[in-house]
């Protein structure tokens, strides 16, 4: 009965955040930031650059430029908050806006894993079948596939979320984390939340486990495809079209895996904590810089936007110094 006694309905959430390290407060501040303002520049710079450059108007580079925008909706969705809880004493947040917070963000997520599958059956159809490949990806079934990853993610969000909302009462409104987050949240609940638990596990391994069997099996055909091609050339080639893929899927999926599938992920420590910032702060500013580096098709085409922009100022006042 004590325990019931310190169960109730709560209108708001302290989110404790990095409190337990207050001398890092502003180094925290401005590395949060940094890290923020490169995400903006780099994901919104490489969607203008996608749409503004003909020779990356292609199905890989129209399921990055959505990957791109997923990337930066989930970091602003959490970022903002964060640097204000950590300049200011007020890390709370409302029950609503905790809500809403932790939907938008598993909507986002949700739909980036499923895009990165996607995006390995793209480089799966351009290898394997490279003359098939503008017809079997037509524009309608990349549109088809990228709505078809956003509705997942939707439905998914939508069903934690009104399991969530369910629960009726919390021991506590002290959320040991830097936002909302549906493990710790659950661990707060009073009420039996094993339906929600099974859900979560349920959905999570169902998506990660979905996802990584449609990317394993795309790259063992590939794989396949490239070692029967006799040019180091176009081995060479290959393997380089499929390197930024590769390396965004390992750090993806890595750090979920090792957040979510294992023991206790529901009690947050100081190490699950960073983790975390990896997964929803880092990575978003990593997958730009990745594509970007590691792309010869999209270094070509930043440079020739590049040039042109040099070029054209000149061109103006050349012809305004001949009138």
């Amino acid at each position: 009965m004590e325990g019931e006694e310190n169960c109730t309905a709560v209108t708001e959430f302290l989110l404790l955040g990095f409190s337990d390290h207050p001398e890092l407060r502003i180094v925290l501040f401005l590395i949060f930031l940094v890290i923020y303002a490169i995400t903006v520049l780099g994901n919104v710079g490489m969607i203008i650059l996608i749409k503004i450059s003909l020779r990356l108007h292609t199905p890989m580079y129209f399921f990055l430029s959505h990957m791109s925008f997923v990337d930066l909706c989930y970091s602003t969705i959490i970022v903002p908050k964060t640097l204000v809880n950590i300049l200011t004493e007020d890390q709370v947040i409302s029950f609503l806006g905790c809500t809403i917070q932790f939907y938008l963000f598993c909507t986002c997520v949700v739909s980036e894993i499923i895009l990165l599958a996607v995006m390995a059956y793209d480089r799966f159809v351009a290898i394997c079948n490279p003359l098939l490949y503008m017809t079997a990806m037509s524009h309608k079934l990349c549109i088809q596939l990228v709505c078809g990853s956003y509705i997942c993610g939707t439905v998914c969000s939508l069903i934690h979320t009104c399991f969530t909302l369910k629960i009726s009462s919390y021991r506590s409104n002290i959320i040991n984390h830097f936002f909302c987050d549906l493990p710790p949240l659950l661990s707060l609940s009073c009420s039996d939340v094993s339906i929600n638990e099974l859900l979560l596990f349920t959905v999570a391994s169902f998506n990660e486990i979905g996802t990584i069997i449609i990317i394993f099996t795309s790259y063992i055909f590939i794989l396949i495809t490239i070692l029967r091609i006799r040019s180091s050339e176009g081995r060479r080639k290959a393997f380089s079209t499929c390197a930024s893929h590769l390396t965004a899927i390992v750090i993806f999926h890595g750090t979920i895996l090792f957040i979510y599938c294992r023991p206790g992920s529901g009690n947050i420590l100081d190490s699950d904590k960073f983790a975390t910032v990896f997964y929803t702060v880092v990575i978003p500013m990593l997958n730009p810089l990745i594509y970007s580096l590691r792309n010869r098709d999209v270094k070509d085409a930043l440079r020739k936007v590049i040039d042109s922009e040099m070029v054209f100022p000149c061109t103006k006042l050349g012809g305004r110094r001949g009138d």
